[in-house]
């Protein structure tokens, strides 16, 4: 290591000790989270991978400051580079940025880029092209999705030089870097976005190891090699071009058709294999499967505080109580994913272990709570209080994906013995946000991928970047202030701390009910070679290969 990055690894390392548990594969490093490099010499350039894709691209399609939804996420990262990488051992390296400098006020950073980066249009990589990005994700106008988290208070950036970028903060901003390794902090091309304007999401244009051959609605993406690649990541195996000629991106949702597609080798991977066919996989010599957990905010229930009787805390616990989320879990995970207790994934820095099993289920005293609150069972087995029936509505809009809706009729189950009706309400993506813009619901349910506990602000402050529209309406000044310490404290252990007493006021207050902990699963045949994660969890496939 030369002696200027070693001076830069050493002036950020407030920041990097605070990802410690944070991984970009898994807890159990190359073992789960990637397939072991090829020899020398052993790689057999070319060839097209299709991959099964466990949902579709969605309305915000491959614009990586629009983007919010998992799956599009996926293929966004071929297209669009970082700043920075993070490694698996949890320390910041470069990539589009050759090194970086932090202000002594903790609110700057300085970046010096690599020259010889360019987009796929051919424009240069620069300052300038920086500045148009962090820019635009702040313009309203953008109406960006999880990157306007991403940058938290940023301010501007400051062109110093062709390639060296400023980037200022409103204050210390302890996320920023492993923030900054996010696809959602990737880069467009300026050039591309002024001349296709409202279309560019369906035309996207990054510096990435792929870049866009054909999109076609609803059904597929195709991406071909960069042939001018020659600016991986600090951690990739090679350089120059990525090695498979093409990626075809096969929008197939049914759990069982990615599988029977996989094992016909109709495709050459799938991902998101359901429970009951990963034991299957493992033992078939003739594929690899892949696993790793995806670092987020869980998968949760969320209440509408505003509304009635959910602001009641009571009758929030009463329905918590009543859900036997460990067996329903096992019923549809059959074991490849664990009950959720916290609004953080165990390996998101500053998880708080001590929630675990900190409540549990308990119909009696479910029932109890709500007779003594005037709930009372008609006929039908359900509640009723002033002649209004005790009915929960929840809205949603991604079907089945990672089997919630299998888990959701589980819980429907559980909750009508309590006297509690669970009535599922399936929109389109238009109709959900408008209704969930309008206060008009009761219960939302979603996870939220992230590096970061910041991620909690978005979902429950009115200072995040969801304002009064967070998932649950909540206003409480008292976790409002925790969230903000959070985004200020750039001290490792106070931080963990913070974070620990705001997942704890989340679950005593029951804003929310965390359900599960997704493993992300990705498998190929055995065929191929090479494919790591990224960090929250993204398939990467610029050193991928297929052996012939």
């Amino acid at each position: 290591m030369n002696k200027q990055k070693k001076s830069v690894l050493q002036l950020t390392a407030f920041i990097l000790s605070m990802s410690i548990l944070i991984s970009a594969c898994s807890n159990s490093d190359a073992g789960k989270g990637s397939q072991a490099a090829a020899e020398p010499g052993k790689v057999t350039p070319g060839g097209e991978l299709v991959w099964a894709l466990a949902g579709t691209v969605s309305n915000d399609s491959l614009d990586a400051h629009k983007a919010g939804f998992a799956p599009t996420t996926r293929v966004m990262r071929s297209l669009y580079d970082s700043l920075v990488v993070e490694l698996p051992d949890h320390s910041i390296q470069p990539w589009l940025a050759e090194s970086w400098q932090i202000s002594e006020d903790k609110k700057s950073y300085t970046f010096k880029l690599r020259k010889d980066v360019k987009f796929h249009d051919g424009t240069p990589f620069n300052a300038e092209a920086v500045k148009f990005n962090f820019d635009r994700i702040k313009d309203p106008a953008t109406k960006a999705s999880i990157s306007i988290n991403e940058i938290g208070p940023y301010v501007s950036t400051d062109v110093i030089d062709e390639f060296t970028a400023k980037i200022n903060f409103a204050t210390p901003y302890a996320p920023f870097l492993v923030n900054a390794a996010k696809v959602d902090l990737g880069f467009v091309s300026p050039a591309a976005v002024k001349k296709i304007g409202d279309k560019y999401p369906q035309n996207p244009v990054g510096t990435g190891p792929f870049k866009l051959s054909v999109l076609t609605p609803s059904s597929q993406v195709e991406l071909v090699k960069n042939p001018d690649y020659n600016w991986g990541p600090a951690n990739a195996k090679h350089q120059g071009p990525a090695y498979l000629d093409k990626i075809t991106i096969k929008y197939v949702e049914e759990e069982s058709t990615r599988v029977s597609v996989l094992q016909s080798k109709q495709a050459q991977a799938a991902d998101i294999i359901p429970p009951q066919n990963l034991v299957a996989l493992k033992a078939d010599k003739n594929f690899n499967v892949l696993e790793t957990e995806l670092i987020q905010a869980n998968h949760q229930l969320y209440f509408n505080q505003t509304r009635e009787p959910w602001n009641n805390l009571k009758v929030r616990e009463a329905v918590r109580s009543a859900l036997d989320l460990d067996s329903a879990i096992k019923t549809i995970y059959l074991g490849t994913s664990k009950q959720a207790w916290s609004p953080l994934s165990p390996q998101t820095f500053g998880y708080d272990a001590s929630l675990e099993k900190s409540w549990k289920y308990d119909l009696k005293s479910a029932n109890e709570t709500l007779e003594s609150l005037g709930w009372i069972k008609g006929a039908d087995g359900y509640r009723v209080k002033d002649g209004k029936k005790l009915i929960i509505e929840f809205l949603d809009t991604q079907g089945n994906r990672e089997k919630r809706l299998d888990l959701l009729s589980i819980l429907t189950q559980q909750l009508k013995l309590a006297g509690i009706e669970l009535k599922l309400i399936s929109l389109p993506s238009g109709t959900y946000s408008e209704r969930s813009l309008k206060n008009d619901y009761d219960l939302l349910a979603g996870s939220q991928f992230s590096g970061d506990p910041n991620v909690l602000r978005q979902l429950y402050s009115t200072k995040g970047p969801s304002g009064k529209n967070n998932s649950t309406r909540t206003n409480d000044p008292q976790l409002e202030q925790l969230l903000e310490d959070g985004l200020l404290e750039n001290d490792t252990s106070k931080r963990i701390d913070i974070y620990k007493k705001v997942q704890q006021h989340i679950i005593k207050n029951v804003y929310s009910i965390p359900t599960y902990v997704f493993q992300y699963s990705f498998a190929t045949v055995k065929e191929v070679q090479g494919i790591t994660f990224d960090s929250p969890a993204w398939p990467v496939f610029y050193d991928a290969w297929i052996q012939k």
